[in-house]
């Protein structure tokens, strides 16, 4: 009796289903599914401006120009080495606070997030200061000068860019069972290979997206280097620079052309991160 009784449940339940999905949305959810849409339209409206204003030739004009090309070449090896730097400063910092409690760690948590909530230029004013009046002297004797140099774009980036790959990397050895660790320590492996047999090949994908948003992060970051490293053309120049030097003389095309370049390499990173997502929801 109580079987038939369930089997009559869920056959309601399914022919209940049904009804509603072919009714269609109610008056709530086409409210929701109107806003989804208005904000697609926005985004591919801002998106196809960017490709229908100004002349193909003249973008093609500005990609064989020198200072295209050091810009270019700039960002991509500033970011990338700034990015690995960050990485090896997160996967300690995200491991510890993922598998550690100790006296202080919300405020430690606190203090490693302060470069997301600062605008990029506090967080520049802040650079400057440390690297100018606190510790310029001494940088300047040792031959490593920071200030207004190509040392304090990679310093710049690499502030901005490590907390995002802490959340993340944090997030990754979250999602592993701290008890695949200990069997593996009851196994016979030191800490050290737990962590780089175990720890990490499991973690892989989440790590692997934490570098990709971090490098995401750096190529558009313009605030903290100007203020730390300046705006010096073919000096400091990276993308976003590019784009404010150009814009601030009303070279229009430039500064389009190589915003057209930055919107690809962030839509490329973004699928990379998407599709990393994937396929660490599906393991």
């Amino acid at each position: 009796m109580q079987n038939t009784a369930l089997k009559q449940d869920h056959k309601a339940v399914f022919f209940n289903a049904m009804k509603m999905s072919l009714k269609g949305p109610g008056p709530f959810q086409a409210a929701f599914w109107l806003v989804l849409i208005l904000m697609t339209a926005f985004m591919l409206t801002l998106v196809g401006g960017l490709f229908l204003y100004g002349e193909w030739s003249a973008f093609l004009k500005v990609l064989q120009q020198p200072e295209f090309h050091y810009a270019m070449t700039f960002t991509l090896w500033t970011t990338l080495l700034s990015t690995m730097l960050a990485g090896m400063v997160a996967v300690p910092c995200g491991f510890i606070l993922s598998r550690h409690n100790f006296p202080g760690k919300i405020l430690v948590d606190t203090l490693i997030d302060i470069p997301i909530v600062l605008p990029p230029l506090v967080s520049g004013v802040a650079l400057l200061i440390l690297f100018g009046p606190v510790l310029g002297d001494a940088l300047t004797r040792l031959g490593l000068d920071i200030v207004f140099s190509i040392r304090g774009v990679i310093v710049a980036q690499w502030f901005i860019a490590t907390p995002f790959a802490v959340r993340t990397f944090k997030q990754a050895f979250d999602s592993i069972d701290p008890r695949l660790e200990k069997i593996a320590r009851t196994l016979g492996y030191t800490p050290s290979e737990v962590f780089f047999k175990v720890t990490v090949p499991m973690a892989k994908k989440g790590l692997l997206g934490g570098l990709t948003m971090a490098w995401a992060r750096t190529l558009g970051e313009f605030g903290a280097t100007a203020m730390l490293a300046g705006i010096i053309r073919m000096k400091t120049e990276t993308l976003a620079v590019a784009v404010f030097l150009n814009m601030s003389i009303g070279d229009m095309n430039f500064a389009m052309a190589t915003s057209i370049i930055m919107l690809f390499l962030a839509m490329f990173l973004l699928a990379v991160f998407k599709t990393i997502s994937r396929l660490e929801a599906r393991a």
